[in-house]
């Protein structure tokens, strides 16, 4: 595993960076086109860019997450994992929370955006970074995860209860659309040209579960519960400049938000994000700053972050 680990992270940061900067470079110039979806309602779609294909409130949304990709999710996984091969247990937990939030994104591209000339690109990455997530939770030493369940100045609880508030968040917020659609015979609120609602299938069955797991591990003070943590303290944080950022473009691009529509989402994400923020340092801080081969949780060994 560690020697998949050698390359792995590699491979994503080069083809996110790529992937990423054509999607800013190659923009939407506000020429939309107006179409008519199989069900018969209007749509409207970016008409030129990367995401030509994909409607102008969902090419200014990826818009958005390549911003925050290539700003923040790649340099905090090329930093992971440059203390992950120095040996950093630390650099290990945040390599898969790194490459756990950037498996989230590239399922998101490969699943859910238009057909575009970067789609063998997506599932490259897709794969890299499902392989390198999956390689990433069996490095990680299992002392300092036991460490971390030892450890008397990580909010233990608070953890927990915020891991599961956010799945029964995230459950109401995408099922809402959902069983609305379905009592009353129609198809969800956005899904426009699209077959299926991707981002709704993906929190739903993965995000929403994997956090009330990590959640429920954490209040028995199960190791494996801060390993699942990991990817989703970094997901939440980083959905505050994302949602920022989308809802902004997305308003610029002429798409129409109520005063709750534009302020809560961000309102939102922001406690979200900044008590995710906290909660990881606190994490990562738990994590014993060198590797120990006895698993004791030395105290003399810890670095503050």
């Amino acid at each position: 595993m560690r020697a998949a680990l050698r390359r792995l992270p590699g491979l994503v940061a080069a083809l996110g960076v790529g992937a990423a900067a054509v999607g800013l470079l190659w923009r939407p110039s506000g020429n939309s086109v107006s179409v008519v979806t199989p069900r018969g309602l209007p749509a409207q779609l970016a008409g030129d860019g990367l995401y030509r294909y994909d409607t102008v409130f969902t090419a200014w949304g990826n818009t958005a997450v390549d911003a925050v990709v290539l700003a923040l999710g790649i340099p905090l996984m090329v930093t992971a994992w440059l203390k992950f091969r120095a040996g950093s247990p630390r650099g290990s937990l945040l390599l898969t929370g790194s490459l756990g939030y950037l498996l989230y994104v590239y399922a998101t591209y490969a699943l859910g955006v238009a057909y575009n000339p970067l789609y063998v690109a997506y599932l490259t990455l897709l794969a890299a970074s499902l392989f390198g997530f999956i390689a990433s939770l069996a490095a990680v030493d299992r002392a300092a995860l036991a460490a971390v369940a030892a450890d008397p100045d990580l909010p233990h609880r608070f953890l927990s209860w915020f891991l599961l508030t956010s799945a029964a968040v995230t459950a109401l917020l995408w099922l809402q659309p959902l069983v609305t659609a379905l009592l009353n015979g129609t198809a969800p609120a956005l899904l426009d040209i699209y077959t299926t609602p991707v981002t709704s299938a993906l929190d739903l069955a993965v995000i929403t579960p994997a956090a009330a797991l990590a959640g429920l591990l954490v209040r028995r003070r199960n190791p494996l519960g801060y390993l699942l943590a990991a990817p989703l303290l970094v997901t939440i944080v980083m959905l505050l400049p994302t949602i920022a950022l989308s809802t902004a473009l997305q308003a610029a691009a002429g798409i129409s938000f109520t005063v709750p529509q534009f302020v809560g989402p961000i309102a939102g994400s922001a406690a979200l994000g900044g008590v995710g923020a906290h909660l990881l340092v606190r994490l990562l801080r738990a994590v014993p700053a060198s590797a120990s081969p006895t698993g004791s949780d030395d105290r003399a060994t810890r670095a503050h972050v």
